[in-house]
């Protein structure tokens, strides 16, 4: 940060390329806030200052807020080794003083081209904008809100257009499936992001597969949220059409709320469970989180992981909780591998890379066999999973015993593999629709973007259904348009015709046809709806619309052959109008037709 801030103050940095460090900076790094998401979580002056402003407990005390500063010139990052070499080599061979005099000319040089339209703040570009839609016939964005989807399914079907009774309750099982780092479209977020949610899909597998979860007392119901890096986006916003009778659920029907967080990096296997301490002044909201830890608690015994509560005094972490605590006190509890500080030292950082949750694979393994390797991060995983699944089947009502629901450490794995490794493999591309194959990149980011739904919530969504939906009877016909077969349910069901695996003995796949509760929901910041873009209350942040981006390497002369060049230059240019206009005033001489001897006048 140091070095970033005097660069930042001096006027004769014009742009900066970054290599890669490999490895991993041992010391830790994250551009990130100290206390992320500071100011849009649920404690403030009027509700427990004390917690306010990370006073109790700085959560990312690495983080240097780089991600947050204002610099004037591009920064680029050098992904590509054999590009980086150039470079090096060019500075190397043109830049290095040599025998302790000064560089010789020619010099390496390198442009940086990285022209962004949006300027000084969200309300201004977005009035820019604004003016732009309202009065001119080929409207100039200059820049666009974050948005994306939300994927949410439940337990027990429920109709997605309508509204759940008001005595029906509901359990919200959550967590956030974005990421963010210094550079754009690099967020892989293997402690973030991805630990968390593929946690969460396989919990939701294993509790689906108990025999009697249709039958039981309380709906559960899985959420996955987008945006959140970026001040809460996704979980604000489903709060917000929540209190608008814009979603199927209302805030009344939540009976409690399970929050996975970064779950990954467990010392000693011990799993924290964190509360809010101003809630639990309520006698009431006190029972149920008791209640909450004691299943959590009991749900643990013979798996390998040991639940502890992290203190009555001690604040939420950063997490979607603390956005429904704004709105009303709802009993929760929110599931991390840290009791203060953060274990990951690379939050919202391009090294937060599955080497470190410590995902390995043995060296000669072909891309199908690492699929299907069960690594010591994923068995570590699918215990967690198994405690979250089994204390969700006892708090929705089940009496029946707990020990058949198990996680699947193999599901684990392959969704380890996809998240982070690799998206296009074979799993992967048998449970999306054959229209979306293109989203399945080699190398898997999480990032929300501004162009929805982006690749991690179409797999996200194709995974949960593949997960915790059933394969159907049906034709492709009817399974793209199920309004047309009556037995349908269309209003409580969603339909996908997906590719399937290959067919053994061809090339070509058996496609089928899969019906699930999933569904997305609109991940925009309310702010953009109200047009409140200088809001606190809602997120408002937006990302710029640019040219091309680009960069070239040449070779710079020196001043004198600057010089000698232009005078050259000059003296050509001067000598050819000279020339120009003795033979324009000589032309009838040069350029006269000589007489024809055969023609003679008499």
């Amino acid at each position: 940060r140091r070095v970033m801030l005097q660069l930042k103050g001096t006027s004769r940095v014009s742009g900066l390329a970054v290599a890669v460090a490999n490895p991993s900076p041992p010391q830790g790094f994250s551009p990130g806030l100290k206390c992320p998401n500071d100011g849009f979580g649920v404690y403030s002056q009027d509700y427990g200052p004390q917690f306010a402003h990370c006073n109790e407990t700085v959560w990312n005390p690495l983080g240097s807020g780089l991600s947050y500063e204002d610099f004037h010139f591009p920064i680029f990052l050098l992904e590509d080794a054999n590009e980086t070499q150039v470079i090096k080599q060019c500075y190397q061979d043109h830049n290095v003083p040599r025998d302790g005099s000064g560089p010789e000319y020619p010099l390496c040089a390198m442009q940086l081209f990285s022209h962004m339209h949006a300027v000084t703040s969200t309300v201004t570009c977005m009035r820019r904008s604004s003016l732009q839609s309202t009065f001119s016939i080929n409207p100039e964005v200059v820049c666009d809100p974050l948005l994306d989807y939300n994927v949410w399914s439940t337990l027990q079907p429920i109709n997605s257009s309508g509204k759940v009774a008001p005595e029906k309750e509901v359990i919200i099982v959550a967590t956030r499936i974005d990421s963010h780092s210094f550079f754009w479209n690099i967020a892989p977020g293997a402690e973030s992001a991805v630990s968390s949610f593929v946690t969460h899909l396989a919990a939701a597998e294993a509790l689906h597969k108990a025999p009697d979860v249709q039958s039981l007392q309380r709906n559960v119901m899985f959420t996955f949220f987008q945006g959140e890096t970026f001040d809460y986006i996704g979980s604000s916003r489903m709060v917000y059409d929540m209190e608008r009778d814009k979603f199927p659920l209302r805030l009344d029907n939540i009976h409690s709320l399970v929050e996975l967080n970064q779950v990954a990096l467990r010392n000693d296997s011990v799993l924290w469970m964190h509360t809010d301490p101003v809630s639990r002044m309520n006698d009431s909201v006190e029972v149920q989180v008791k209640n909450l830890l004691d299943i959590l608690r009991n749900s643990s015994t013979g798996a390998n992981v040991t639940l502890q509560e992290a203190g009555f005094s001690q604040p939420l972490p950063p997490s979607s909780f603390q956005r429904f605590l704004r709105a009303r006190h709802i009993p929760g509890v929110v599931l991390t591998d840290h009791k203060t500080a953060f274990q990951n030292r690379y939050y919202q950082s391009m090294y937060d890379t599955p080497e470190n949750i410590r995902v390995q694979y043995p060296e000669g393994l072909s891309p199908e066999e690492t699929l299907d390797y069960v690594t010591n991060t994923a068995k570590a995983l699918a215990e967690v999973a198994t405690v979250v699944a089994r204390a969700l089947y006892q708090l929705a009502g089940g009496a029946n015993t707990t020990s058949a629901i198990q996680a699947d450490p193999k599901t684990v794995s392959r969704m380890l593999y996809g998240f982070l490794i690799k998206m296009n493999n074979s799993w992967f591309q048998s449970i999306i629709k054959p229209d979306l194959k293109g989203i399945l990149g080699d190398v898997p980011q999480h990032y929300v973007a501004v162009s929805s739904p982006v690749n991690t919530t179409y797999l996200v969504q194709y995974v949960l259904a593949n997960l915790t939906g059933t394969v159907v009877n049906l034709t492709k016909d009817e399974c793209l348009n199920p309004e047309k077969t009556p037995s349908s349910e269309r209003e409580l069901y969603d339909y996908a015709w997906v590719q399937g695996a290959l067919d053994p003995n061809s090339t070509s796949r058996v496609p089928y046809c899969v019906r699930s509760t999933v569904h997305l929901s609109k991940a925009l910041s309310p702010a953009f709806e109200l047009r409140q873009w200088g809001s606190t209350e809602y997120s408002t942040w937006t990302e710029s619309r640019w040219k091309e981006i680009r960069a070239r390497i040449f070779l710079v002369a020196s001043k004198e052959l600057e010089i000698i060049t232009l005078v050259v230059g000059i003296a050509i240019l001067i000598f050819s109008l000279v020339a120009t206009y003795f033979i324009n005033a000589k032309a009838d001489v040069l350029f006269s037709v000589p007489r024809d001897p055969g023609a003679v006048a008499y």
